[in-house]
């Protein structure tokens, strides 16, 4: 098989251990005679499956008893309309955060359910830094505060919880769940797409705080209401098993690893690296304040754009894929989320030094 290190912002790559175990159990589940595909979602083996992914969650991120995990299908983006539906209860009015393109889509989302409050936004500047808190306008009227603590596209991440007093703090992790130590204690609810940290597209985890379910919209249906999803333990519908499968075989990885501890000093270390690659470079730079870089998204561009095709091409030729920027940024990026190796960014810093060397 081609050696390629695969830098997607989502789908991202697997670790390698866990396509492997999957591949495995393909035909198979331990056992069983059926493949995890196959399987009643209500049946004893399923079961077990659903389990252990939860409780291994749970533990990973120290989820405190009183917060509900669910796992719900729509990704993300789902959750853009469906958290505000379900927390507001009598309040009409949110405060968001806007650092960049996927907490202006969770604005527009919110839009449809309640007043929103921009309240900061950098915007001004292209995104390319966090605004500062002292010039945060929170409306403590507001049912919760948004933000989104890595943006994937423009590659700006917060380093530090913001506090907002008593306000229910909502987060946005989908492209740094389970890649650094939080203390989930200080969220009111957390939510994430799984395909970038955490497995394949197909699913978002919801985890959310006991008492701010029970407050749906009674015109939200069923299949959206939080409650009533943790009751049924995220199964009130035939959930997408395949990929509740894979993130727990991800999440098992992730413990062979050491957990979320010893996963972010290996994530701090290839950030360190690639960006000081890109700082000590003449042709490469990186837009972003450097205080709030990202550890998990490094966006770069290249002092000549006339190099952008044949620096994409050569990179694919020798197996770096999917460098190419986002399409409203341009440029190029690189997303080193858990399952990229170190081993891969020292790779791709060798290949950028080879290339500026000959271009």
């Amino acid at each position: 098989m081609t050696k390629v290190y695969n830098f997607s912002a989502g789908p991202s790559m697997l670790p390698q251990a866990v396509l492997k175990q999957a591949q495995a159990e393909m035909l198979d589940w331990q056992g069983s005679g059926m493949s995890v595909m196959e399987m009643s979602h209500r049946g004893a083996e399923f079961m077990s499956i659903a389990k252990t992914l939860h409780d291994d969650l749970r533990e990973l991120m120290a989820v405190p008893d009183n917060y509900q995990i669910l796992f719900l299908q729509g990704g993300a983006t789902a959750q853009f309309s469906f958290i505000p539906a379900n927390i507001l209860g009598d309040k009409h009015k949110a405060c968001y955060i806007n650092t960049g393109a996927w907490s202006e889509k969770a604005i527009k989302g919110a839009k449809s359910y309640c007043d929103v409050v921009v309240s900061a936004t950098s915007e001004a500047n292209n995104f390319t830094s966090i605004p500062e808190r002292s010039t945060w306008n929170i409306d403590e009227q507001a049912a919760y505060l948004h933000y989104t603590p890595n943006e994937t596209i423009h590659g700006v991440e917060f380093q530090d919880i913001p506090d907002v007093g008593d306000l229910p703090l909502v987060a946005d992790m989908s492209s740094n769940i389970l890649s650094r130590h939080i203390d989930v204690s200080k969220f009111g609810l957390i939510y994430a797409g799984t395909q970038k940290n955490m497995g394949p597209a197909g699913a978002a985890v919801v985890i959310v705080r006991d008492d701010l379910i029970g407050k749906a919209q009674k015109s939200l249906p069923d299949i959206f209401n939080y409650e009533k999803q943790a009751k049924q333990e995220s199964m009130l519908n035939t959930p997408a098993t395949y990929t509740w499968y894979l993130v727990g075989l991800v999440l098992q990885w992730l413990k062979a690893q050491g957990g979320v501890a010893a996963i972010e000093q290996i994530n701090q270390r290839k950030a360190k690296s690639l960006y000081a690659a890109i700082d000590q470079s003449a042709l490469y730079s990186n837009p972003v304040a450097v205080a709030d870089r990202s550890r998990m998204n490094v966006p770069f561009i290249l002092s000549d754009d006339t190099l952008d095709k044949a620096f994409l091409s050569t990179a694919k030729e020798q197996g770096f894929l999917a460098l190419k920027g986002h399409r409203s940024v341009g440029g190029m990026r690189a997303s080193i989320y858990n399952a990229m190796p170190e081993s891969g960014v020292e790779a791709l810093i060798q290949f950028m030094a080879e290339f500026e060397r000959t271009h």
